[in-house]
């Protein structure tokens, strides 16, 4: 059994301080506790992985406010019109990331500083700094223990990381979905007020940016949308790229994602559950960023930018170029190489990936793709997505 009082004390033992700053994390740490505690079933190994993570969060959280009352002056610090990432999960969002990371005039969210971003990073030792081999060496044991996982995703410790790490420092996140199935504490997230995650994303994103710029962030992950409302709230002049897919096509990928990760950390993987919970989620989510889009439609300039998996898969380079083009930006011959060294080893590894197994099916999740497809009806016309 997990217990939030442990975790606190363990945590600022762990950072030799025990201000957390604004009482805003409390409330969240508890209904995670308890839903990690009567929900997720995890075996020893998830107990272990999830006890590690909070204590990991918990001190990350108090060694900002340390920064902060040791540098004042860091919350001077101006985020300036950030990107976000949004779109479904398996529609290319996170090789669109690396894309986009390549471009050395934007800041992306490394992974290395998403999991240790104290103490603040510094332009001159950014790319030799020890966390890196610390990040490194604890990606491969993640690929040891998640091996089908880690063959879903891009990731490398000076590569882009989703922004939710952050927003976990205040215990308002869906990072925490994948260490084990958390169906109250995801229904509580999507009716608590946000507002406070992001805030405090963008505290670490000033600390982060302080020493180490520049100032304009590239940040992802699908799940904003759930929360776009909150995120706008804070970021007022943020714009946004969506990625788009079949969503009889992505369900079950993610559905596969997930089982490959929760799985080796739950006596219980209950795959039909899953994909209600999935199907649900996403819905919600959908529908809540159209609404913010439709709200953002009077302005004279556009605020939301369409990139579509298929074509990227085909073209990448050619797709990203439109991007840059419609949002108004250059893709000059420096970073287009950087992308294209990008994608050519990611290619690469992307061809020794063994086929799609079985459990990536529909049926495995208790998913029907015309039922998905009439569900997502309201997205699918709406982009123009194929879904013969």
């Amino acid at each position: 059994m997990l217990h939030a009082a442990e975790l606190v004390e363990q945590a600022t033992v762990r950072a030799a301080t025990e201000d957390f700053g604004a009482d805003t994390w409390q409330e969240g740490l508890e209904v995670l506790v308890h839903s990690y505690n009567s929900e997720a079933s995890l075996n020893e190994l998830g107990e272990q992985v999830v006890h590690d993570q909070l204590v990991a969060f918990l001190a990350n959280r108090l060694q900002v406010e340390a920064c902060y009352r040791r540098h004042p002056d860091i919350g001077d610090e101006r985020v300036e019109t950030p990107l976000f990432g949004l779109g479904l999960p398996r529609t290319g969002s996170t090789a669109l990331s690396f894309l986009l990371a390549a471009d050395r005039r934007r800041r992306s969210l490394r992974t290395w500083e998403a999991n240790e971003p104290c103490p603040p990073p510094e332009t001159a030792t950014e790319h030799s700094d020890p966390r890196i081999a610390r990040t490194q060496a604890g990606l491969d044991v993640v690929r040891a223990l998640f091996p089908d996982f880690t063959e879903m995703l891009p990731s490398s410790a000076t590569g882009p990381q989703e922004c939710l790490l952050l927003m976990a420092l205040d215990f308002r996140s869906m990072v925490f979905e994948g260490y084990g199935a958390v169906p109250s504490y995801t229904q509580w997230l999507l009716g608590c007020d946000m507002v406070p995650a992001y805030r405090y994303h963008q505290r670490v994103l000033k600390l982060l940016q302080w020493h180490c710029p520049p100032r304009r962030w590239w940040l992802k992950s699908p799940a904003h949308m759930a929360s776009i409302d909150a995120l706008v709230a804070v970021y007022p002049d943020a714009r946004f790229v969506m990625t788009h897919r079949d969503v009889a096509e992505v369900l079950p990928s993610l559905c596969a994602l997930k089982e490959a990760l929760v799985g080796p950390l739950t006596s219980n993987m209950d795959t039909a559950a899953l994909g209600r919970r999935e199907s649900d989620f996403w819905c919600e989510s959908l529908r809540r960023t159209l609404a913010r889009r439709d709200a953002f439609s009077a302005e004279p300039e556009p605020r939301f930018f369409d990139v579509s998996f298929a074509r990227l898969q085909q073209a990448p380079l050619d797709e990203t170029a439109e991007l840059y083009r419609v949002m108004g930006e250059v893709l000059d011959d420096e970073t287009r190489a950087h992308m294209a060294e990008w994608w050519a080893a990611h290619g690469a590894r992307r061809a020794t990936t063994p086929p799609d197994s079985p459990r990536r099916h529909a049926a495995s999740y208790g998913l029907d793709p015309a039922a998905v497809r009439a569900r997502f009806a309201f997205y699918h016309r709406r982009f123009g997505i194929d879904d013969s």
